[in-house]
């Protein structure tokens, strides 16, 4: 099928939708933009009206709180964006909760860190409430908790939450809303021709940082994190659909057949949901090197990391972490480590039975099993 039946197909059958919009989106100089606000939640009310569930990833809660506390107040460090978020995020549930109310909507706030999607228990409670809530035909509004996480237990930004909020909502497209027209040949900021592609056939493919520009003035991502979070999505068998967020009635026009923005096509064989979750759940927590003979068996044949096919490690990460798994600089995969780095570097590049001798029986026959292993990660 070409790319313009599937993109027809999906916007037509797709039951679920996560739709993401940034703060560029949202928030001007002044703070929150109601009127584009309104515009959104509209066009999900006819989304909802279709007997489709939405789940809305909403930024703009440091904006919002930014502009209620004035310039006086400095808002730059990690500190002050926790204080501002604090004082944004009721502003903007206020403002969406009084505008789904208009469409007969409940609304339904969530916030979460990473920390929530990193506990597999934790995880799956989160999968039941957002089923709970989606069942009961609310609309979930999602944000980062800004105000709570720490450094290590941020997503980094909200492109990255919706991505992974894909799996426990088991989501079928994924529509990011930007401040641009959709995906560029080149960073238009910088090549004023580049011209806008509408389909992104292979989003792995794509030299990310050759393509995209800066992050926005008032977000933190930018096109980066967007097609980052597209190729997660393309993993777990999820188009994207990367629209420009300030055009009058985009989502309602794209989902009547319109043409806009830029549709980033799936793989064509899906990864499995709990793979998923294992690799992007945390950020890795240190790397390891292997030598050219294991890296042939990880990708050629699907292999299991072996101790002797470590050549150097770094960090110093316990075991169960997840790890980088390098060749010569180029990043494989990520996986989950069996044995911690000290263990590892006492056994790295030796043989199974020297393994034993060295451990003792509290040993593995793996580095990193195939099973806790995703090879090509977008991470």
């Amino acid at each position: 099928m070409n790319w313009q039946g599937e993109r027809a197909g999906a916007l037509a059958q797709a039951r679920c939708i996560v739709v993401k919009v940034g703060s560029a989106v949202l928030a001007g100089p002044g703070g929150l933009d109601t009127g584009v606000m309104e515009a959104i939640v509209a066009q999900l009310a006819l989304l909802r009206g279709q007997g489709r569930r939405v789940v809305l990833v909403s930024s703009g809660a440091v904006a919002a709180g930014r502009a209620a506390l004035g310039p006086e107040r400095d808002t730059r460090s990690m500190s002050g964006r926790q204080a501002a978020a604090a004082v944004g995020q009721s502003r903007l549930m206020h403002t969406y909760d009084q505008l789904f109310v208009r469409h007969n909507l409940l609304s339904a706030q969530v916030l979460l860190t990473r920390d929530d999607l990193r506990s597999r228990q934790r995880f799956l409670n989160i999968r039941n409430t957002f089923m709970t809530l989606l069942d009961w035909g609310a609309v979930p509004v999602v944000n980062e908790n800004d105000t709570v996480a720490v450094q290590e237990l941020r997503f980094g930004d909200n492109d990255c939450l919706a991505s992974l909020l894909l799996n426990p909502v088991e989501a079928e497209l994924f529509v990011n809303l930007t401040s641009a027209g959709g995906v560029f040949s080149a960073d238009p900021q910088r090549y004023p021709d580049a011209k806008l592609l509408p389909c992104v056939e292979c989003v792995r493919e794509l030299k990310l940082d050759e393509l995209c520009g800066a992050k926005t003035t008032l977000g933190s991502g930018g096109m980066y994190s967007k097609l980052l979070a597209a190729r997660r999505a393309a993993q777990l068998g999820v188009p994207t659909l990367i629209l420009p967020g300030r055009e009058p009635q985009v989502i309602a026009r794209a989902f009547a057949g319109e043409e806009f923005g830029t549709w980033v096509r799936p793989e064509g064989q899906s990864i499995s949901r709990r793979k998923y979750w294992l690799a992007y759940q945390s950020d890795p927590q240190g790397e390891i090197e292997v030598d050219d003979g294991a890296a042939k068996a990880l990708m050629e044949r699907g292999s299991s990391l072996l101790p002797g096919g470590v050549c150097r490690v770094e960090g110093n990460f316990q075991p169960a972490a997840l790890v980088r798994i390098h060749i010569q600089g180029r990043t494989l995969g990520v996986g989950l480590s069996n044995y911690s780095a000290a263990d590892l570097r006492r056994i790295m590049g030796r043989p199974r039975l020297e393994v034993a001798a060295l451990l003792g029986d509290a040993h593995y026959p793996e580095v990193i099993h195939r099973d806790n292993m995703l090879l090509d990660a977008a991470v």
